[in-house]
């Protein structure tokens, strides 16, 4: 018996894999020229929307890039604004280049490569409920939540999804908007997380979260899908042990005040 192969079938066979290699590298050409034109749109007005967000977030997912590719975009955004940095609109170009770093950044719900430098979110631009999601998703061992309300289901969801992962979950908040219409505090409760309530004649108005004692969400913003969609609201999330060890503390106060 002969082992081995004809000429003819190693030539085709060879043939067969140059065309697949360049089928995928014109895929990966095409997918590159695709985001770097939707990137030059967005750049024309030196700000990045809420839909041309959205669409981009869809061309990315349409793509399915590796991290490589998804460097090579970021590459080819900051190309752009370097581009445009010799106008008078450089400061807003900049402010573009921001948003839109933000929105090529992989949301697999995971911190990975933490730099522990602060971040500022803005509503309704950015996408506030999905960092809010990403810090629970990342949580490693508890999240202390003490918020005015919670009505976004979206960030209700990974409370609980959290807390289903063995995650200490404990939430402090005003008792006379857990029974607002749409609250999600009674149903958060009835899912086994620990929720407490201020029982006093004024407002429990605080609006932040701590994740495993060692990083802080705070600002105006609300849990809320008005919060989300339509108010001017910030948080930041910080990583200064000083500062969480002040929230960690006040926490604890109000949990053993309303206990």
């Amino acid at each position: 018996m002969r082992y081995g192969c004809s000429t003819d079938v190693l030539s085709a066979l060879a043939q067969t894999l140059a065309a697949r290699f360049h089928t995928e590298e014109s895929a990966m050409t095409n997918d590159r020229d695709r985001v770097t034109s939707a990137l030059r749109e967005t750049l024309d007005d030196h700000r990045l929307s809420r839909t041309e967000r959205r669409a981009l977030s869809a061309l990315l997912s349409e793509a399915d890039p590796d991290g490589a590719r998804r460097a090579e975009f970021r590459a080819a955004a900051f190309d752009l604004a370097r581009a445009e940095l010799i106008s008078p609109e450089a400061i807003s170009v900049l402010d573009w280049l921001e948003a839109t770093v933000k929105a090529l950044v992989p949301r697999d719900g995971h911190d990975a490569g933490r730099n522990n430098r602060p971040e500022a979110y803005f509503s309704p631009e950015d996408e506030c409920p999905g960092r809010i999601a990403g810090l629970m998703q990342s949580a490693q061992k508890t999240v202390d939540i003490c918020v005015f309300t919670i009505t976004d289901n979206r960030i209700a969801d990974a409370i609980v999804a959290a807390q289903r992962r063995g995650i200490r979950v404990r939430i402090m908040t005003d008792d006379g908007k857990a029974g607002d219409i749409g609250s999600d505090v009674h149903d958060l409760r009835d899912a086994g997380i620990a929720v407490r309530m201020d029982r006093s004649g004024y407002h429990m108005h605080h609006k932040y979260a701590i994740f495993d004692e060692d990083r802080v969400l705070t600002g105006s913003y609300n849990w809320t899908r008005s919060a989300a969609e339509h108010n001017e609201e910030n948080f930041v999330v910080v990583y200064d042990d000083r500062l969480v060890r002040q929230f960690v503390r006040h926490f604890e106060s109000l949990w053993k005040r309303w206990d």
